[in-house]
Order: C-alpha cells, then structure tokens, then sequence
C-alpha cells in the first residue's frame, strides 16, 4: 500500500477546507438575497394627473420644493416621479365638441384654434365631434398644432347631430389615449353634459351609468377631464335639465382631477375667461407616478396632500383596477 508524503496530505486539506468555507460562504449570501427579496413590498406604478395651483399671494415654488403626500386606501405610498408642471413642458390634449350645440357656440370656435396653436411645442392633440352614431375624428392625435387647429369647425347645431349621450363617445374618445406616450394627459370638452338616454328622470349625475364609466376610463388612463358647458338646442331653457346636465360635468371633471366651467345656466358670453383659466390649469398640471402596494381588482381610493404653505392640489379621487 502506498503512503501519501506529508505535504500532500496538508494541500490535501487545505483544498477541502478551502472549498467547504466558500460554499458556505455562497449558500450565504444566496439565503441571504432570496431574503432580501422575500421582504420586499410588491406593488405596481400608477400614474394620477394633478394640478398643483398656489395662492396669489405666495410666491411660485419650485417642484421639487413642493411637499405631497400620497395615500392610497388610507395608507401612504411611495412617490416614483413628478414629470409637468412647465409651462413648456407638453401635453395629449383631446378636444370634443358635442355637435347639437346651440349656434352661438360657432363664435369660439376662432379663440379655440388659437388656444391650440400656442399649447408648448412637442404636445400632441386630437379634434373629435360627438354626433348620431360615433364619434367623428376630424384630427387624429397630432404634433403638427397648426394642423389640428384647423380641424375644428362649428358645430352643425341641429338636434338630429346629437348623440345618444355625450359620455358613450367620451369613452370612445378615452381610448384613443392608449397610442399615447404616458404623461400629462387631458380632455377638453364642450358640451351640455346631459345623458337623457334612458329618460329625463335618469339623468342626474348618480344615475347616469355611462358618465360613471367614462370617469372609470379616464381615471384608468390618467386622463383629467375639463369641461365648457354649452346648452344644447333640446336642452336650453329647462332649468331642472341643465341643473342636471352642469352636475355632470362637475362630477366627471373633479373625480378626473379636470374643472368644470359655467357661465350661469345659459350659453357663456364668451370661451375667452375659460380658455385663460384652463390655461393657466394646464400649465400647472403634473403627472405624478406611485408604486401602489394595493394590487386587488376594484376601486383605490386616492388622496393627495401637501403641508407646503399655500399649496391647493386637484387630483382624481381614485381608479379602478
């Protein structure tokens, strides 16, 4: 039998010692990030549009100096990004003008156009019309302002033009965001607001389905909606149906994070006040990114708060996953 010198043995040994105490090491460390991934929280990123306005007397912060809290469900959540609230910074803005408006109506459609060719350089915009069957794309989403500036036109004004409800195209017009870079987004629409589909006694704003689904969309797509009431040739006059139809756009622009806009119960004077102020809106509108930690099919609810004096923000009360 042949006997190993004694310094293999000892190279012998220390090999295996070696080899043992770096497999333990590795195991280790692999237990040791399998852990580490085991507790970290789930979650999945959410985008919310909002409108961070300060009051006239306080100076203009920066972003950045801007404290916001965001909550979902009543528990708080960690903010990704804030991207926007530049004047230059640009915007997918989609303008839906109802087509049984009343004929007045016709005189904004010049300080319209006008509002579009001067949105910030890069934002892209779609020109739809709600009427009898679908809507009607006259400008599919487009960087070229000038372009999209001159597809509007008045509306036609007849009450054969108008649509079963203006929040059935509204949806219809959402889902044309989904080609869109993710970002600020918004909907500019003009119209009565009213959903008498299912009878006038159906249509205030609780009891509209379709106004409740298109709030869903738009909450789902990051979309605020800000709405210009104009009466409609069927509905001008009666006090209970335009009480009903301004409700609805109240509803569907504050549950988006958008702002409704009336003049009285009547046909407005003029677009121009609300063109300055959706302006002004616009160009302090934010798209803001969460990691929610709730991941269950349903309604989140969403609240956003700030402790930075003077500061008032608009958000859209939650989504639906």
């Amino acid at each position: 039998m042949k006997t190993l010198r004694p310094s293999l043995v000892l190279k012998y040994l220390v090999t295996v010692a070696i080899a043992i105490v770096f497999s333990s090491d590795l195991t280790l460390g692999q237990s040791q990030i399998n852990s580490g991934n085991s507790s970290r929280t789930p979650g999945r990123p959410v985008t919310i549009p909002l409108t961070i306005r300060i009051k006239e007397a306080q100076p203009e912060p920066e972003l950045q100096g801007i404290d916001l809290v965001v909550s979902e469900d009543g528990e708080t959540q960690s903010i990704i990004s804030i991207r926007g609230r530049e004047p230059s910074f640009p915007i997918s803005l989609a303008i839906l003008i109802q087509d049984d408006l009343v004929s007045s109506i016709s005189n904004e459609i010049k300080p319209l156009a006008n509002f579009v060719r001067e949105l910030p350089k890069g934002s892209r915009v779609m020109i739809g019309y709600l009427r009898t069957g679908s809507i009607q794309v006259r400008q599919k989403f487009t960087a070229d302002l000038e372009k999209a500036a001159k597809a509007l036109r008045p509306p036609v004004g007849f009450a054969s033009a108008a649509p079963y409800n203006p929040y059935v195209e509204v949806i219809e017009g959402l889902k044309r965001f989904d080609s869109q870079p993710l970002g600020r987004r918004a909907i500019l629409l003009i119209s009565d607001g009213l959903d008498v589909s299912h009878g006038i006694d159906s249509s205030t704003p609780s009891q509209s389905v379709d106004l409740q689904r298109a709030i869903n969309e738009a909450q789902k797509r990051s979309v605020a909606v800000y709405g210009f009431y104009a009466p409609t040739i069927g509905s001008q006059g009666n006090l209970i149906l335009v009480g009903n139809a301004q409700s609805s756009l109240q509803k569907l622009a504050t549950e988006t994070g958008g702002h409704a806009f009336f003049q009285g119960t009547g046909a407005p004077v003029s677009f121009n006040p609300f063109l300055t102020e959706l302006n002004e809106s616009l160009e302090r509108q934010a798209a803001l990114t969460f990691l929610s930690t709730h991941l269950n099919k349903g309604f989140h609810r969403v609240e956003v708060k700030s402790s930075t004096p003077g500061v008032k923000v608009a958000f859209p009360t939650g989504y639906t996953r």
